[in-house]
C-alpha cells in the first residue's frame, strides 16, 4: 500500500526540516511526501530545497490558507492512503507509517486513526499535552470527541466520495470533516491504539486569540450535524483540561505518559454511557 503524506507550511522555517526529516526517518518506504507552501518569505523555502529530489511533489506559491493548501495537496496525491503531518510535527516513531499499513491490513477499514501527543515547541521530548483516543462508537460525538485529526490516515477514495476540506471554515474544516466521517455509517473505521504524532504546541487554533473564533466555527458545525449544540461544544472544551493537567501530574515524561495513555479507559466510558442513558432514555450505538 502506498501512503501520501500531506505537509502543508507557511513561514515556518524553524520546523520544516526536521519534519521533512520525520518523513524520511520512516521505515516504510511505499511513501510519497507532498510539500505545499504557501509562499513562505522567512527562510522556509531554503530548508526545503536540500529535500527536493526526495519529495514526490513540492509547490510553493501564495495561497488562500490552510485548508485550500490541503485541498491542492490532496489533489496531488496518487497514494491508497491519506494522512497529514504539518509542518510543526513530527513522527512518533521510526516505524509509525508502518503501524498504520498493518492497521490497515488487519481491519480493511476506510479510516484508522490513533493517539497524539502535544508537545513543547523546543524540547519535543516534553510532553504538554495528550490526546488519547479509543474505539468510535457514535454517542461520543455528543461528548464533543473526535479523534486528534492529523492521527487519521484515510483511503484516498474518501475524499473523491465525500468530498475535501470546507474551506469556509478557515479554522474548523478539519472538525467538519472529521464529523462528515464519523456521522457516515458507511465508514468503517479503526483504533490504532499507539501513539503516532507529536505536535509542537502554538499551531493556527491552539492560541488563546484564536480559540473565540474556534469555537464559533465548532458550534456551527456541531449544529451541522444535529448534535447537541452547547452542551457538546462544552464538553469539547472541557475535555481539553484533563489533557493539559495529567502531563504535569506525571512530569511531562513521555514514557509514562505513554503507557498511561494504553491502558483501557472503561471506567470513563461507563460513565458516559450513563449520562446517554439518563438523557435519551437509550443505550447508544
Amino acid at each position: 500500500m502506498k501512503v501520501s503524506i500531506i505537509t502543508i507550511v507557511y513561514n515556518n522555517q524553524a520546523c520544516i526540516a526536521a519534519c521533512i526529516q520525520s518523513v524520511q526517518d520512516q521505515t516504510y518506504n511505499k511513501i510519497e511526501h507532498i510539500v505545499i507552501d504557501g509562499g513562505s518569505t522567512d527562510g522556509t523555502q531554503e530548508e526545503i530545497e536540500p529535500f527536493r529530489d526526495k519529495l514526490a511533489y513540492y509547490k510553493s506559491e501564495k495561497d488562500k490558507g490552510l485548508y485550500y493548501a490541503l485541498n491542492k495537496g490532496i489533489q496531488q496525491a496518487t497514494g491508497d492512503i491519506i494522512g497529514i503531518l504539518h509542518s510543526d510535527d513530527l513522527y512518533y516513531e521510526h516505524d509509525t507509517v508502518q503501524k498504520i499499513v498493518e492497521a490497515y491490513k488487519k481491519s480493511g477499514a476506510d479510516m484508522v486513526y490513533a493517539n497524539g501527543l502535544y508537545v513543547d515547541k523546543t524540547d519535543t521530548d516534553k510532553v504538554m499535552r495528550i490526546y488519547p483516543a479509543k474505539p468510535f462508537r457514535s454517542r461520543y460525538l455528543h461528548f464533543g470527541w473526535v479523534p486528534l485529526h492529523t492521527t487519521i490516515y484515510v483511503r484516498r477514495e474518501m475524499f473523491q466520495k465525500y468530498g475535501m476540506y470546507d474551506i469556509q471554515y478557515d479554522i474548523a474544516s478539519d472538525y467538519e470533516i472529521s464529523l462528515r466521517w464519523l456521522t457516515n455509517k458507511k465508514i468503517k473505521t479503526y483504533f490504532l491504539n499507539a501513539c503516532v504524532v507529536k505536535m509542537r504546541l502554538g499551531g493556527k487554533s491552539t492560541s488563546a486569540s484564536l480559540q473565540k473564533k474556534k469555537s464559533l466555527q465548532d458550534l456551527q458545525i456541531i449544529n451541522k450535524y444535529k448534535l447537541e449544540g452547547a452542551y457538546t461544544l462544552g464538553f469539547k472544551i472541557a475535555r481539553k483540561i484533563p489533557q493539559y493537567i495529567v502531563p504535569r501530574l506525571l512530569n511531562n515524561s513521555a514514557s509514562i505518559i505513554r503507557i498511561m495513555m494504553l491502558i483501557p479507559r472503561g471506567k470513563v466510558l461507563e460513565l458516559q454511557e450513563w449520562v446517554h442513558r439518563k438523557r435519551t432514555g437509550r443505550r447508544s450505538q
